[in-house]
């Protein structure tokens, strides 16, 4: 199969922060099974949810409120939902959760669930960010709440595509991305909760960047709106596709709610890869010194 549709899919989180975590997980969910459906009936394949999609982006306050809302991978009762409804669907879901491992180890987890329901496995967040609060601004606590991913960079084969996750903070770094590349990934999922600032620069330039130096597509995922109580910054989607050449194949919109949906052709990543020959041209037995800085 050379052309595959891929669906991106942005979503606001309207509930407000103080309520329950039940409360917030059960709306969230609810919204992204109809959005996932809508993916599908507009052909969608492959289905990309954005980063810890079933509640706020609770990481900009310190609570073990939402500690409550990690679950197993794949035992849990959202990754088994969702299963149900890929092979309802015939579609790839790749499924971002806060999961629990054991009795108190928690990550920020993306599992791959194939077209026929099956759990091909799931994708640990690995760079965990940790910014202090400034005069006006809330931070990012993501070490009170992740461990660092330990699943090393794997690439999942789906029926549709060889498919890679790397998760929000993990896109500033081109070693992961290259590893994913070199597993054989034709496409990156990124999921990703990120606000106005710095990192919307940022937010077209780097993937872009991972996609043209490995010759893979890049689907990037951010959430859209700002989340009360904590107000922390505007959401500001712009979720999008992007070929090996850099070029954007679709983009969402600033404020929306919405299924993206773009087309990757596999073709293109081979053309590109004969053109640019940047894994032909490495020379790993100088970088040796890298991994010891």
């Amino acid at each position: 199969m050379s052309k595959i549709k891929i669906g991106l899919i942005q979503a606001s989180h309207a509930i407000e922060g103080t309520a329950s975590v039940e409360v917030h997980k059960e709306a969230a969910i609810q919204k992204h099974i109809a959005m996932v459906r809508e993916a599908a009936a507009k052909g969608a394949q492959i289905i990309g949810l954005q980063e810890v999609f079933y509640g706020p982006y609770f990481c900009t306050e310190q609570s073990p409120k939402w500690y409550a809302s990690a679950e197993q991978v794949p035992e849990g009762p959202t990754t088994q939902c969702f299963q149900a409804l890929a092979k309802e669907l015939g579609v790839v879901i790749i499924l971002p959760v806060y999961e629990v491992e054991g009795i108190a180890s928690y990550y920020n987890t993306a599992a791959v669930i194939d077209a026929d329901g099956s759990y091909l496995g799931k994708y640990r967040k690995h760079h965990i960010p940790h910014v202090e609060a400034g005069e006006g601004t809330n931070g990012f606590w993501e070490k009170y709440y992740f461990k660092p991913g330990n699943l090393g960079y794997p690439v999942f084969d789906t029926a549709y595509a060889r498919v890679g996750v790397y998760i929000c903070y993990d896109r500033h770094f081109p070693e992961g991305a290259r590893l994913l590349g070199l597993a054989g990934a034709e496409i990156v999922f990124n999921p990703s909760a990120t606000v106005a600032g710095t990192s919307e620069y940022l937010w077209k330039l780097e993937q872009p960047a991972h996609a043209v130096a490995n010759g893979y597509y890049v689907a990037a995922i951010n959430r859209v709106g700002v989340e009360s109580p904590w107000n922390m910054g505007e959401f500001y989607g712009q979720s999008y596709l992007v070929d090996p050449r850099g070029k954007m194949v679709a983009v969402g919109s600033r404020d929306q709610d919405e299924v993206i949906i773009g087309e990757m052709d596999t073709e293109v990543i081979r053309e590109v890869r004969n053109v640019w020959q940047f894994y032909r041209d490495r020379r790993p037995e100088t970088y040796e010194h890298l991994v010891h800085l």
